[in-house]
């Protein structure tokens, strides 16, 4: 398909990133509120609307719940996590391939969470499971690059539909594997014709959401009640490596938990009766919900995507 290299907003963003963290921050953040407020709230209603609520658009597997990066805005960093280490046996990871296929889920999956995904050594064992039992999903990959070189992206490439690669640096430039990776791509792009390649280039400091109070390079900070909605669980089902289901990504304390597959399936926990009344609480704003009260994250990116289409799928 293609490979390419993204920088949000190119040399004037990274510098608005960098030496202007707080305005950048606050400045994303308000378009992307005020952008996307009418399209959340009729997404919303039109879910809500549903006898079962309609698939995710999203599952995310995370296999390991341990990172090699040192980003200052996440919790997982090396330098920041607190949790208990934890390694995903494999007869639960392949129960929830298993009952994925058996539900007929048709989105996205990637066997990611605050992690680094590459720290498994089953990773690509595992995706090629889960792309021999869903043939017809959207597989990700979203890695750091640290551990990543030519050979990696061979292995993986055949059971993926698109790795991101975060280029995390100071400085706006490729890490030297990377660049040998880009290079490499560029060079044979038969190779690499069923796949997309996306590389981003990263600041490694960048000030970012809070993610509920959790974000290591916002702590101590006195943040607002926010009160607009989140499209978090609607769309995303959020698996930790003991099989606990929490409420999303930016629970990295493991505070929330909707339920258990190691005793329960995923279209059970999906349709319960904690996710249906998080939903109700927060259609009309995160205030109505203690763990997501001061949370301002958003992901305009990925979600922004899928509500359009989602909402005509519903209305059909």
């Amino acid at each position: 398909m293609s490979i390419k290299i993204v920088n949000y907003a190119g040399r004037f963003g990274w510098d608005m990133r960098k030496y202007f963290p707080r305005f950048a921050a606050w400045a994303y953040l308000t378009m992307q509120f005020l952008k996307r407020d009418k399209e959340q709230r009729e997404f919303i209603d039109l879910f809500l609307e549903q006898d079962r609520a309609p698939y995710p658009d999203v599952v995310n597997i995370e296999t390991i719940n341990r990172c090699n990066s040192t980003c200052a805005f996440c919790t997982a960093n090396r330098y920041a996590e607190k949790r208990p280490f934890a390694r995903m046996e494999e007869g639960l990871f392949h129960k929830i391939i298993d009952e994925l296929a058996d539900w007929g889920y048709p989105n996205k999956l990637t066997l990611y969470g605050n992690n680094e995904p590459w720290m498994d050594t089953r990773i690509v064992d595992f995706h090629k499971y889960a792309r021999e039992k869903l043939k017809d999903c959207y597989i990700f990959m979203s890695t750091n690059g640290l551990l990543l070189d030519i050979d990696k992206v061979d292995q993986i490439v055949p059971y993926v539909n698109q790795l991101i690669i975060n280029n995390y640096s100071d400085e706006m430039k490729l890490h030297k594997n990377i660049q040998e990776i880009y290079l490499h791509a560029k060079n044979n792009p038969e190779k690499y014709k069923d796949v997309e390649i996306l590389i981003q280039i990263r600041y490694i400091n960048e000030y970012l959401t809070n993610r509920a109070g959790s974000a290591p390079n916002r702590a101590g900070e006195k943040f607002r009640v926010i009160k607009k909605t989140c499209l978090m669980p609607y769309t995303d089902f959020w698996i930790e490596p003991n099989g606990n289901v929490g409420l999303c990504c930016c629970d990295n304390f493991e505070k929330t938990s909707l339920g258990d597959l190691n005793k329960e399936t995923i279209p059970e926990v999906w349709n319960n009766e904690k996710f249906r009344n998080i939903r109700e609480a927060i259609r009309n704003g995160r205030q109505n919900y203690p763990f997501c009260k001061y949370c301002d994250f958003i992901d305009a990116g990925l979600r922004g995507r899928i509500m359009k289409e989602e909402i005509k799928k519903m209305k059909s």
